[in-house]
């Protein structure tokens, strides 16, 4: 049954997974599961507000100096925060540093909004999951454990396998495509409690298995085009995000992107 709650704004905070990278729009910016989850809301709450304080690349901590006091003074009534992947995923990494930042985001969002909304990243199946998983299911750990504690909702997308499926991810492997974003929408719109639009959890159909060759060239495009200068930006200190404004800064009416 769907819920009688009545959502009329929605704040995102975050780094490149709430942005909407690599769901990409036809005039080159990024859409993403926030933009879609923002639009079905605002179809049945005439006046829906909505903001997106996301940028790619931002460290746990930067997401809590630059994002986490503007959006508890929004007071809305659905936040959603994702963070701390991108530190997982360095090679160094103070994971004690790390669930103090989380827990302090949490503990100034909870109070301010209606309600709270934490995920357990997803993640593509791979040599580079692997090497980390650890560190991410520490992190997930952490996740479960303040939501428990603030009263906030926790979509468990880790926990579904269909992610792991390779076809849900752009090329570049550490983003989702198209269909992944659907997916995240769908599976907080129902986290939400409102009804069901389809099984964001089912796995995709299956497909012939490509051959060595195919495959071992794809990896070598990929390591030409994403692993290559995501190396670079670790080993120099850039992110893809220095210098990026939020691309929604304020809370206001909701407006679909322009075709």
């Amino acid at each position: 049954m769907e819920t009688t709650a009545n959502y009329t704004s929605f704040v995102a905070v975050g780094d490149s997974f709430t942005e909407g990278m690599s769901d990409l729009l036809p005039d080159g910016s990024y859409r993403g599961w926030a933009d879609l989850l923002a639009a079905r809301l605002a179809a049945r709450t005439p006046g829906f507000r909505y903001a997106n304080l996301a940028v790619r690349g931002k460290l746990i901590g930067q997401i809590v100096e630059d994002q986490i006091d503007t959006a508890a003074a929004m007071r809305a009534d659905v936040v959603t925060m994702v963070g701390g992947l991108n530190d997982a995923l360095r090679p160094r990494c103070d994971m004690v540093r790390v669930r103090a930042l989380l827990e302090e985001a949490v503990e100034k969002l909870a109070p301010s909004c209606g309600r709270l909304v934490l995920m357990r990243s997803p993640g593509r199946d791979g040599p580079v999951m692997e090497r980390f998983r650890p560190r991410l299911e520490e992190l997930l750990v952490h996740i479960d454990e303040l939501a428990a504690r603030h009263g906030a909702l926790v979509v468990d997308l880790y926990g579904s396998g269909a992610f792991g499926d390779r076809r849900l991810w752009d090329a570049d492997r550490l983003h989702l495509a198209a269909e992944g974003h659907r997916r995240v929408a769908e599976a907080v719109w129902q986290t939400l409690g409102l009804t069901p639009e389809d099984d964001w959890r089912a796995p995709l159909p299956l497909a012939a298995r490509a051959g060595w060759a195919a495959l071992r060239a794809e990896d070598l495009r990929f390591a030409r085009r994403h692993l290559g200068p995501w190396i670079g930006r670790r080993l120099t200190g850039r992110s893809s995000g220095d210098g990026r404004p939020a691309k929604r800064p304020e809370l206001l009416p909701y407006e679909p992107p322009r075709p």
